[in-house]
């Protein structure tokens, strides 16, 4: 044999490197550092039985989980990702993984909302003002998401509009661990909401967004507040109170146009002039702002083509809310009917 083909025989190449010689793996995603503070921690142990010194091994079982019973899953198994779904359900595993797989399973049954789900998309929503967030927290901590839809005209876009602000703004708010420990409060002003404006909130349409709400979205709703309400607005919970569960139909309060009775809750000093406050103007701008500056991270999240998973998120994983619409039409009729009396 030729001097060259020794010299083949004995030089390295990719195929003959030993495994001591081959190439480092690719280096991990940073480790979860937590952001809260000492308080919050105290706050995370004492109402979502978080333990620090358990966290990542939490965090873990619950994606050892997903790969054992879900293999199939388009999802994030990042730390941070997954303590989303941990805290939401007191780190209940099971609970945890049923919130992960119904959060999926609601943007693959409702693709008016969630397809090309962005900032740029929603340009005359947010420039409406039909929503912002506060520039202040109530005193528990919870981000105040204020929601005005007298501000929508109907003729310029649908309702499923509004919603894909909604759910746009809470996918911007639970990035944030604080509001992961601390949940939001909802104030909602229904001055001039007339009856054609309610009649576009169906019942289909109420299912589907308290079913996302309340079982396929990993927040904490800690109180509802309803200010300068109409009398239409019996109808309007008429469709919404029978898709909610106890605690969260608790958790409304109706002040009508008593801003003392508000004030009760949402102090003045977090509160627009508007609503009685004195912290300044509503502001609708520095939101829009936030929520448009992070047009890249919902283009990669919402606006990348769907996985063929949908077979492992079937019926029986959809929260009720989202799977049984055959009664919707016979709703809609009697729920019309109520709005009409009570205008």
């Amino acid at each position: 044999m030729s001097e060259e083909s020794d010299s083949l025989r004995t030089s390295p190449s990719a195929a003959s490197l030993s495994e001591n010689e081959l190439p480092p793996p690719p280096p991990k995603p940073p480790s979860y550092v937590c952001s809260l503070t000492e308080d919050l921690v105290t706050k995370a142990r004492e109402e979502l039985q978080e333990k620090p010194e358990w966290r990542l091994r939490d965090v873990q079982a619950l994606r050892d989980m997903v790969r054992k019973e879900c293999p199939n899953l388009a999802t994030s198994l990042e730390d941070a990702f997954l303590l989303r779904f941990l805290r939401a359900r007191k780190f209940d595993y099971d609970r945890a993984l049923q919130l992960l797989v119904n959060y999926h399973s609601c943007r693959r049954s409702w693709p008016e909302v969630f397809n090309n789900l962005r900032p740029s998309a929603l340009k005359d929503v947010l420039s409406s003002g039909f929503l912002t967030v506060l520039p202040h927290t109530d005193p528990r901590g919870c981000h105040v998401l204020c929601i005005r839809p007298d501000r929508w005209i109907p003729s310029s876009y649908p309702i499923t509009e509004n919603i894909r602000a909604i759910y746009l703004t809470l996918e911007k708010l639970i990035q944030s661990e604080e509001t992961q420990v601390n949940g939001i409060v909802i104030l909602a002003d229904y001055k001039g909401v007339s009856l054609s404006k309610a009649s576009h909130f169906s019942p289909f349409i109420a299912k589907k967004v308290i079913g996302i709400l309340q079982d396929g979205f990993p927040i904490r709703i800690k109180a509802v507040h309803i200010v300068n309400e109409p009398r239409i607005f019996k109808g309007i919970f008429a469709i919404i109170k029978p898709f909610l569960k106890e605690k969260i139909a608790n958790r409304f309060f109706l002040h009508g146009s008593d801003l003392n009775s508000l004030h009760t809750n949402l102090p003045r000093n977090i509160l627009p002039k508007e609503y009685g406050g004195i912290a300044g103007e509503l502001d609708t701008a520095t939101w829009n702002a936030v929520l448009l500056a992070s047009e890249d991270d919902f283009v990669k999240e919402f606006c990348q083509p769907a996985q063929a998973c949908d077979h492992i998120l079937g019926q029986s994983l959809l929260p009720e809310a989202l799977t049984s619409d055959a009664q919707c039409d016979d709703s809609l009729r009697a729920v019309k009917s109520q709005l009409y009396s009570c205008y």
